[in-house]
C-alpha cells in the first residue's frame, strides 16, 4: 500500500535518545559521561555504538490498511511506526541501540477530535486491532509499547498530540480545563499570562503529558504535599470505546466512590483521558532552602521522617545517600546530603526551613548552605549542592542513551513502604542488589535516595550500574530487575511507587494486587471494552476466548 503522509505537527523528537532532532549534545559531555562511568566501573574495554539512524531499521510491513475515512489522520510512515515503538526504558534503548524493532505499531493515529478517536476505537473493536494511547513516549515501563500479543491482528497507536491546549480558566476557583495532550512545558506557558502555575514536575516534565501524568498516576515536584497527580484533578472527560464519560466537577463529594477514580492510574485500559480540570495553585513568590550533611544515610532517614511527621511539607525534599550524592555533584561521597526547601505564593517561608534545620541538627545533621525568601533562596537552588542536583536532574534524561551505547546496565527502580520497616528492608534490598552485581556482572554499583516522603513512609528510589556488553546487556537487565522486583514484593514494597506499571512489572503487579480487585477492574473492562481494545497486557490480560 501507499503509505498516507506523516501527519504529526510538532517538531520531530529524536526516536533513539531524549530531546529534539538537531538538538545535539556536545561531544565533550559524552566523553565525559563515557570516562565517568568507565571510572566507576572499572572498565576500561568497551565498545560505544554509534546513534541509529532511521535507514539502518528494518520493521515489517503494515499488517493492517486504515479505511478511507481515517486516513486523514493516521500514517503508516516509517519514522511514525518507528518512534512509537519503544518509550524511554534501560530495555527500549538497547533494543534501539541494536536496531531491533520486532513490533512495532502498524498505524500510528493522530486524531485532532474526540470523533476521531472514537472513530479510531471503533473501527478497532471492529477488526479485532489493538489501541495504545500515546501522550509523551516517556514510559519507562513498556506502558506504550505495542502489545505483542497474537490474539490482535494489528496495532494501532493514538498520539494525542492534537489534544494540546488549556481550554477554559476558571480563576475564582483555581481551576483550568486541559486537553491531555499538553505536554509540561507548553502546560505551563499557557497558565503563565494567567497568573497560575499546576507545579507538577516529574523528571520527565518537558516530554511528558497531562493525560499521561494521570493515567500512570505521576508523582511530581512536591515531597511531601500534593505530590501524586490524583489531588490536582478536580474532574475528568474520558472517551471509551462505548461511549463518553464525564465526570462532574467538584472540589469534593461524599457521593459514593469517586468516578475519577476509576479512570486514574487505569494506563489507558478503560478509556482515553481527553480533557480535566486541574487544580491550580499561585506561581512560587517565596523560597527557603538549605542543603544539610549527615554521616550515615540512616542518621539523616531520622531526621527526614521527623520532619515529614512534623507536618511541615517542605516543597523538596531529596535525600541522597553517599553515593547518589556524589554522582548528582552534590558531595564528595563521604556523606549522604539532604536538599530541603520551601515555597509559597502567598507568604515568606523561612520559619519553617528553620525548624526543619533544627530537626536536622538534633539527628547530627551539618548545615552546609542556607537562604531565606527571596532572591537569594532562587539563586541558592541554582548554585552549590542545590544547583549541582537540579542541573543533574533536570539534564540526566539527555544523557541516557549514552549508558545505553556503552552496553553497560543502568536503571531505576523505585518503590514505597512504611517506616517501621525502613532500615530493615532498605538494608536487605541493597544488600541484594549488590550480591546480585557481583554474581551477575561481577561488580557494580547500587545508590539511593528519597524522591517523595510521607508520614507513614518514605519512597526509596534505587539506581543501579554495572559492567557488561552489547551482547549480554538486556540478559543482564532481565536479571538485575528480577532481583530488585522480587526483594520489593517478598519485603512487603510497592512494585512501583511512580513509574506506573505497564508491561514490565506486570508479574510483579500480579503478586501485590488482590485478585478480588483484579476481578471488578476486569468488570469494568467488559462494560467500558468489550472488545479489549485498549492497551492490552496493562495491568490484566485478556481472558480466554
Amino acid at each position: 500500500m501507499n503509505a498516507p503522509m506523516a501527519v504529526s505537527k510538532g517538531p520531530r523528537r529524536k526516536f533513539w535518545s531524549w530531546g529534539y532532532e538537531g538538538q545535539e549534545i556536545p561531544e565533550s559531555e559524552v566523553k565525559s559521561m563515557h570516562a565517568r562511568v568507565a571510572q566507576r566501573l572499572g572498565m576500561s574495554d568497551f565498545t560505544v555504538l554509534k546513534d541509529p539512524t532511521l535507514d539502518e531499521i528494518e520493521i515489517r510491513a503494515p499488517r493492517i490498511t486504515p479505511p478511507a475515512s481515517l486516513t486523514s489522520f493516521c500514517t503508516t510512515a516509517k519514522w511514525d511506526r518507528v518512534a512509537h515503538s519503544y518509550g524511554k526504558s534501560f530495555r527500549d534503548l538497547a533494543m534501539i541501540y541494536k536496531r531491533k524493532y520486532p513490533n512495532p505499531p502498524d498505524i500510528v493515529a493522530y486524531p485532532r477530535d474526540e470523533k476521531d478517536i472514537s472513530a479510531v476505537l471503533d473501527w478497532c473493536g471492529e477488526n479485532g486491532y489493538a489501541a495504545v494511547t500515546y501522550g509523551g513516549g516517556s514510559s519507562v515501563v513498556g506502558g506504550i509499547n505495542p502489545p505483542d500479543d497474537s490474539h490482535y491482528k494489528g496495532v494501532v497507536t493514538i498520539d494525542l498530540e492534537n489534544f494540546n491546549r488549556v481550554l477554559e480558566v476558571d480563576p475564582i476557583s483555581r481551576a483550568a480545563r486541559i486537553q491531555s495532550g499538553t505536554l509540561g512545558p507548553s502546560l505551563e506557558t499557557q497558565l503563565k499570562p494567567h497568573g497560575f502555575t499546576l507545579r507538577h514536575i516529574p523528571q520527565s516534565w518537558e516530554f511528558s503529558s497531562l493525560g499521561g501524568w494521570i493515567a500512570t498516576r505521576s508523582s511530581g515536584h512536591y515531597a511531601t504535599h500534593l505530590t501524586h497527580i490524583d489531588e490536582m484533578v478536580e474532574s475528568l472527560r474520558v472517551v471509551t470505546p462505548t461511549g463518553t464519560i464525564e465526570n462532574r466537577r467538584l472540589p469534593s463529594s461524599g457521593a459514593g466512590p469517586n468516578p475519577d477514580r476509576a479512570f486514574i492510574g487505569s494506563e489507558g485500559t478503560l478509556g482515553i483521558i481527553t480533557e480535566a480540570w486541574m487544580r491550580l495553585q499561585g506561581r512560587v513568590r517565596f523560597r527557603a532552602n538549605a542543603a544539610v550533611s549527615f554521616k550515615t544515610f540512616y542518621q539523616g532517614a531520622k531526621a527526614v521522617r521527623q520532619i515529614t511527621q512534623a507536618g511541615l511539607y517542605p516543597a523538596n525534599c531529596r535525600y541522597l545517600d553517599e553515593k547518589d550524592a556524589f554522582f548528582y555533584g552534590a558531595g564528595d561521597g563521604s556523606e549522604s546530603m539532604l536538599l530541603i526547601g520551601y515555597e509559597s505564593a502567598d507568604h515568606p517561608v523561612d520559619a519553617w526551613l528553620e525548624r526543619s534545620l533544627e530537626i536536622c541538627r538534633d539527628f547530627g545533621g551539618t548545615v552546609k548552605d542556607q537562604a531565606g525568601s527571596g532572591g537569594a533562596a532562587l539563586e541558592n537552588s541554582r548554585s552549590g549542592a542545590q544547583g549541582s542536583w537540579r542541573n543533574q536532574f533536570r539534564y540526566l534524561p539527555y544523557l541516557m542513551h549514552v549508558r545505553a551505547a556503552m552496553g553497560i546496565i543502568s536503571f531505576t527502580f523505585e518503590t514505597a513502604y512504611t517506616w517501621d520497616k525502613f532500615e530493615a528492608v532498605d538494608a536487605e534490598i541493597m544488600r541484594r542488589i549488590a550480591d546480585a552485581e557481583k554474581k551477575i556482572c561481577g561488580g557494580g554499583i547500587v545508590c539511593r535516595r528519597f524522591s517523595f516522603l510521607y508520614a507513614d513512609g518514605p519512597a526509596p528510589y534505587y539506581s543501579i550500574m554495572a559492567p557488561s556488553s552489547h551482547e549480554k546487556n538486556i540478559e543482564h537487565y532481565a536479571a538485575l530487575n528480577k532481583v530488585a522486583s522480587d526483594a520489593l514484593i517478598e519485603l512487603g514494597a510497592t512494585i512501583t511507587h511512580h513509574h506506573a506499571v505497564g508491561r514490565s512489572f506486570r508479574p510483579w503487579y500480579d503478586k501485590e494486587i488482590d485478585p478480588g480487585f483484579v476481578r471488578m477492574m476486569k468488570a469494568s473492562k467488559r462494560e467500558l471494552d468489550p472488545n479489549w481494545v485498549l492497551n492490552p497486557g496493562v495491568l490484566f490480560d485478556r481472558p480466554a476466548m
